[in-house]
């Protein structure tokens, strides 16, 4: 049996932002790559809402993505797969980190994981922030221009990727923010990305 760790934020975790609790076990993304997979595969989840790649957040703590991971992974060895889905919560305002910035912490964060037991490594780009958030109660916990960082992203993670040889994949090419928060994923966006990343998967692994 091959085993994939999924290893996010609040969008692995499952928010549902219309209950403000989590969305069904049976239609999590990472449930529905399981079934996708099929029982060769066990997949865990491991998200939490918060973690960034390496900052500490100065009102929670345990957030830090980088000072979580080890013992992590050392709970689950042995891995065949290591799936990192970080960075939009390194968007908020009080980090003050630039886009560059958060990739550069992803890059910390990829090359601490190459040096555990994390297999294959498969880097996802968080879907973007729709400017849509701008409207809403969340930009008080966003910021300003938290859209426009998550927007650029992608450009670093595809060079950071290709710099530390691990896999990739954009998230924002099968999956959506929902029209509420305008950060998380709609519903229909678990089925649509579960779907690309187990296409994914089988050409890795």
């Amino acid at each position: 049996m091959k085993t994939i760790l999924c290893y996010g934020d609040s969008n692995t975790w499952g928010f549902n932002v219309a209950t403000g609790g989590r969305f069904d076990y049976s239609i999590r993304w990472p449930t529905r790559l399981g079934v996708l997979l099929g029982t060769d595969f066990r997949v865990i989840d491991e998200g939490l809402c918060g973690r960034t790649t390496v900052f500490d957040d100065p009102l929670t703590y345990g957030l830090n993505g980088l000072s979580t991971l080890e013992p992590i992974i050392k709970s689950h060895t042995p891995i065949d797969l290591t799936v990192i889905m970080l960075g939009t919560n390194d968007c908020k305002g009080y980090y003050g980190a630039t886009a560059r910035n958060i990739g550069e912490g992803m890059r910390r964060l990829l090359t601490q994981a190459r040096l555990l037991d994390a297999g294959k490594i498969l880097l996802v780009t968080p879907i973007n922030i729709d400017p849509g958030i701008y409207k809403t109660e969340t930009a008080d916990i966003m910021g300003q221009e938290c859209s426009e960082k998550s927007m650029r992203l992608n450009e670093y993670y595809t060079k950071i990727a290709a710099d530390l040889n691990v896999y990739h994949m954009d998230a924002n090419k099968t999956a959506r923010a929902n029209s509420i928060d305008y950060m998380h994923f709609d519903e229909k966006s678990l089925e649509t990305f579960a779907r690309a990343l187990a296409e994914k998967i089988k050409t890795i692994i």
